[in-house]
């Protein structure tokens, strides 16, 4: 049965502009994204068999071009859409960020460094910097390294920062395991940043560690 001959209730794109995109599921978000089915499935079966084959919604996002085109009711126009909507998300998450206000809630920036960092096959380092009101300047991605760790020179840390005028900064790496638990090395690293900076008069605020689902905070845990 086509998508058309459901009851509006049901059609996903009617049930997004009554009930709001929440409401729906990762197959009907998926089906919306892909407009058309083939002879047999409608747009929503499609969706679920891709989900199900890839094993959900992320590691489908993250495929490569290639895979991705050689999917059915996908190829090069859908898996241009679907970057540029992924790096719209992102920059509206950056706007949250860099609107002018001090950075006051901890939840917006986890967030944006999650849509960030999460998905890198390898390790990279980056920092937040920020003026004296904790308002954000610019965000860069310093250092990537590989599977398991990343080198990261304080030297270019602080050359960064004063390159940017910043008052305090927060860093951020992933780790590509998915495990956001902070090894000693992190922590090490973490306090080698903190003393390097001080003596710029430049502060720390935090050192977020991003893994598949959680985002750790050393300065909640003291490190800082």
């Amino acid at each position: 049965m086509s998508i058309k001959d459901w009851t509006a209730a049901e059609r996903p794109r009617e049930k997004l502009l009554s009930a709001g995109a929440h409401a729906l599921s990762d197959a009907e978000l998926l089906a919306i994204f892909i407009r058309t089915g083939v002879a047999g499935y409608s747009a929503v079966d499609i969706a679920r068999q891709l989900l199900t084959r890839h094993g959900g919604l992320r590691p489908l996002l993250n495929l490569e071009a290639s895979e991705f085109c050689a999917e059915r009711g996908l190829g090069p126009a859908k898996y241009a859409q679907l970057h540029a909507a992924l790096e719209l998300s992102r920059r509206h998450l950056r706007a949250a960020l860099e609107r002018g206000d001090p950075l006051s809630n901890p939840s917006d920036t986890r967030a944006y460094l999650r849509a960030r960092l999460r998905d890198y096959p390898h390790e990279v380092f980056a920092c937040l910097f920020l003026d004296n009101r904790h308002r954000v300047i610019h965000y860069e991605e310093l250092f990537r390294g590989t599977i398991d760790g990343a080198s990261v020179h304080p030297r270019e840390v602080v050359k960064a920062a004063l390159r940017c005028n910043a008052a305090a900064l927060i860093f951020a790496h992933n780790h590509p395991s998915g495990i956001a638990e902070p090894s000693q090395a992190d922590r090490s690293l973490t306090r080698r940043l903190k003393n390097a900076l001080s003596l710029v008069d430049i502060r720390v605020l935090d050192h977020f560690v991003v893994g598949d689902r959680d985002i750790i905070s050393l300065a909640e845990q003291g490190v800082i």
